[in-house]
Parts: C-alpha cells; structure tokens; sequence
C-alpha cells in the first residue's frame, strides 16, 4: 500500500505544471468581505444576449445562490448570495456580443467577490455549451 501511494506521489510529482504564483487567485479573497471595484462586475461574452441570459440564470443557479425574480422581457436577473441581494443585468453590446451586469441592490459594494467571479467564470466554462430542450 505504501508503495502505491508513493508511486502515485511520484507521477503526480513529474507531471506537475509548474505554475506562475501571478495566476493564482488568493482563495481568502474571493470569500472575504472587501471592497469590489464597479469594473470588475461588468463584462462582455461573445454571444447573443439571450443565450447570456440563459447561462447567467444557469451559472446563479449552480452556485446555489437563491434566485428572486428573473424578467427575460428586459434582461435581468434578481438574485440573493451571502444575505446580500444583486441585480444581474444583461443588454446587448451588439448581434454577436452581450454584457452582463451583477451590482449590489443596494449600491454598497463591500461584498465576497467570488460571487461575481464565480458567475463570470461558469459562463465563460459553458459559453459553447448549446441548449437543448428538454421534454
């Protein structure tokens, strides 16, 4: 057994990426409270602003954040993480590219920045995803 488990050591060893210690994001600091800048909560995905729609209510629900109300009508998405409501707002930049908009409710943001990290993040994951109907 102890030889597996070294064995196992070792190949894990050898075949490490070696990893720039700028690419890491500090885990403490998506989960601690701070100060978030309003740029970091906007970005653009290349793709129609429906289907960033989709993918925004998608990626609200696999964080397990509590969806309060969404309007598809006009692009937005009520949300609460962390005891703390936001507003994703989507609009379209132009036919191939939308943006996507999570700010604080009520404009203080002093928040985790995980949650809008970890929002943009599943998108851009499942951005060529295609939708399929379910029956």
């Amino acid at each position: 057994m102890a030889r597996i488990v070294i064995l196992l050591l070792a190949i894990f060893l050898f075949f490490a990426v070696p990893v720039n210690s700028q690419d890491l994001v500090d885990l403490s600091a998506l989960t601690t409270t701070q100060n978030v800048k309003y740029q970091d909560c906007i970005k653009v995905f290349n793709v129609d602003n429906v289907s960033l729609l989709h993918l925004t209510i998608a990626s609200i629900n696999a964080n397990r954040f509590r969806i309060d109300e969404i309007q598809s009508r006009s692009g937005y998405v009520l949300f609460t993480a962390a005891g703390k409501q936001f507003l994703a707002s989507i609009s379209n930049v132009n036919t191939n590219q939308g943006m996507l908009k999570i700010t604080p409710v009520d404009d203080n943001y002093y928040f985790q920045p995980g949650i809008v990290t970890n929002i943009f993040k599943y998108i851009e994951l499942n951005l060529k995803t295609k939708l399929e109907t379910i029956n």
